[in-house]
């Protein structure tokens, strides 16, 4: 088979294509045949920084969507043929989606509903699950995401043109929330209100505090947060009373600075989220509300949706790795394997 690997760290130009051999699924795993094969910031960055322990060879890429085509001893030999996507392929593993079959965890292979694209499936993974989890950190909120979760709620997504941002919106619009999110210019603008969000803040060419207050008076009650310390003042001028800033990466600088008698004031929290090392059950709800989001069709991916595609072939990796390090708008995927979806909608 295929695969794409690096055993060195450094810039795109240490990925490699080669042939392997096809694996074989363990106890307790899948093998999924990859049709397509989603690039986060964190596969470049992994790339970049160092390989996983006892890995001498890596095929990058956490997120995927492909068909169960064998499991090994203890799982149901009636998932064979299942459509799937796929999250943490390559977490502490070399197996990355980058490449024609990977073997992982049962539970890491999620069945996609009839209607839903691979290009759908390998554009969850990181995104949703991180997502997902800035929405069910609040004082007093739910667990899990559902129709009605977030009722009554206001959520603040900064950076919604983003792949977390645009999966934020659409999924707290789904539990019931009243959405804002801020963008840097008419283009994201245009996203955003595609991805859902009742009201978009344009911050390069409006005063975000003042429309944001206009338009949620009484503050947001949860922000889903890519750039604490550019927008901690924002942050704290737009809360509610008992709010949460859920912060998911260090775009715009490495450390925060905001008002601390303000912040003990109005009791607000900072809440970090690394998807990889959340707890386990919170793992597990979100893989949950995120499959029944999908089955709802209130996650979507395309120009339509919000979040534009952008396609490479399996050989191109080192591209899109490059496309995602330098701000590509959308989510780029891998075709992996022929057409990804068969007509299939996004």
């Amino acid at each position: 088979m295929k695969a794409i690997v690096h055993s060195s760290t450094g810039g795109p130009e240490v990925l490699r294509l080669v042939e392997r051999p096809v694996p074989e699924p363990g106890p307790g795993e899948v093998r999924v045949e990859v049709r397509v094969s989603g690039v986060n910031p964190t596969d470049w960055k992994s790339r970049s920084g160092a390989l996983a322990p006892g890995v001498t060879e890596q095929v990058p890429n956490q997120d995927g969507a492909g068909v169960i085509d064998a499991v090994g001893p203890g799982v149901d030999p009636g998932r064979i043929g299942e459509r799937v996507w796929v999250w943490e392929a390559a977490w502490r593993r070399a197996g990355g989606t980058a490449q024609e079959y990977t073997v992982l965890p049962a539970r890491q292979a999620v069945a996609l509903p009839p209607g839903a694209s691979f290009d759908l499936g390998a554009s969850l993974g990181i995104p949703a699950l991180t997502a997902h989890r800035t929405l069910t950190v609040a004082e007093g909120g739910p667990a899990r995401l559902a129709p009605g979760a977030l009722a009554g709620r206001t959520v603040l997504v900064a950076g919604g043109a983003g792949a977390v941002g645009n999966a934020a919106v659409q999924l707290a619009v789904w539990a019931g929330a009243t959405v804002v999110t801020t963008v840097s210019g008419p283009r994201k603008a245009e996203l955003a209100h595609a991805a859902g969000a009742h009201h978009v803040v344009d911050y390069r060419a409006q005063d975000a505090v003042a429309v944001i207050r206009s338009v949620a008076p009484g503050g947001a009650d949860i922000v889903v947060e890519v750039a604490p310390a550019q927008n901690a003042v924002l942050d704290h001028a737009v809360a509610a009373p008992d709010a949460v800033i859920a912060f998911y990466a260090d775009s715009g600088g490495p450390a925060v600075g905001f008002p601390v008698r303000e912040a003990m004031t109005a009791n607000l929290r900072w809440q970090g989220v690394l998807v990889y090392t959340v707890p386990a059950a919170a793992k597990d709800h979100a893989v949950a509300a995120v499959r029944a989001a999908v089955a709802d069709g209130a996650l979507r991916v395309g120009e339509q949706a919000g979040l534009p595609l952008h396609r490479f072939p399996l050989a191109a990796t080192g591209a899109a790795h490059t496309a995602v390090e330098q701000g590509a708008v959308g989510k780029v995927l891998i075709d992996v394997a022929g057409p990804a979806d068969g007509g299939l909608p996004g």
